[in-house]
């Protein structure tokens, strides 16, 4: 079996954000970044599948030549080979990010390709479902379980009503949610190992992937600064803010 997985690089959920004076992005000096949780549990799970099937796991990341240091992690855990197809993230946007990675797939011919439900920096958690629909492959996003029997697999999933399971035919689309598995911590020899490993480079005109986008970010702002709170001396003082300034009652 043969499984393709994304290994997006992201900034680090608990770094602090700085915006740059003119909002045209994020100040990255000093900024740490790691791979996107939800792309550490597909990576789980595609290994702990190879590891029941046989086959290949292959580590796919967008982004320049930093991000490789991040797929060396998802080649540690355990993918055979990985592929960067060199691009920034300033120049991407949900669709073509599904149109280069559609790409790889027929490249690669996997059996299953497996994403993370979406990316702790944008969120967009569009990716998945965009890439199935260039395919015309089914999919099923938010997986909590994976079983793989004959030649199908089974993804239960979560919905707002508790739990479903789908039945779709291979080759298919899904994307990872966080209560699928506890990704696995790399352990020195392996890391050691994923330093020799191949990491393949490409490019979207390599790929044949016309680099236009469809949504360009104008500009970024900082959230409001959260008020600070102030003293009350009675009970009807407190109930009149709360009921004119908060509007909560």
């Amino acid at each position: 079996m043969k499984i393709l997985v994304t290994a997006k690089r992201v900034t680090d959920p608990d770094a602090k954000i700085r915006l740059k004076p003119d909002g045209s992005g994020i100040e990255t000096a000093g900024l740490e970044y790691k791979l996107n949780p939800f792309c550490e549990n597909a990576l789980e799970a595609a290994i702990s599948l190879v590891e029941a099937h046989g086959g290949e796991a292959v580590a796919v990341t967008l982004g320049d030549d930093a991000a490789v240091q991040n797929l060396r992690t998802a080649l540690a855990m355990g993918a055979a080979r990985g592929i960067q197809v060199k691009v920034t993230d300033a120049e991407l946007d949900s669709d073509l990010t599904a149109r280069i990675l559609a790409r790889v797939f027929e490249a690669e011919k996997p059996d299953l390709f497996l994403l993370g439900k979406q990316a702790v920096d944008g969120d967009s958690n569009q990716v998945g479902q965009l890439v199935a629909e260039v395919l015309g492959l089914p999919q099923a996003c938010f997986a909590s379980k994976i079983q793989v029997t004959d030649g199908k697999v089974l993804v239960t999933r979560e919905v707002d009503g508790g739990l479903e399971t789908l039945e779709l035919t291979l080759p298919a689309v899904i994307t990872a949610d966080l209560r699928l598995n506890q990704p696995r911590l790399p352990k020195l020899p392996d890391i050691l190992k994923a330093k020799r490993k191949e990491v393949k480079t490409l490019t979207p005109a390599d790929l044949g992937v016309e680099a236009t986008r469809k949504v360009e970010t104008v500009s970024y702002e900082a959230p409001p600064q959260r008020a600070g709170g102030v003293r009350v001396k009675t009970v009807q003082e407190l109930v009149e803010k709360l009921k004119n300034e908060a509007k909560v009652l």
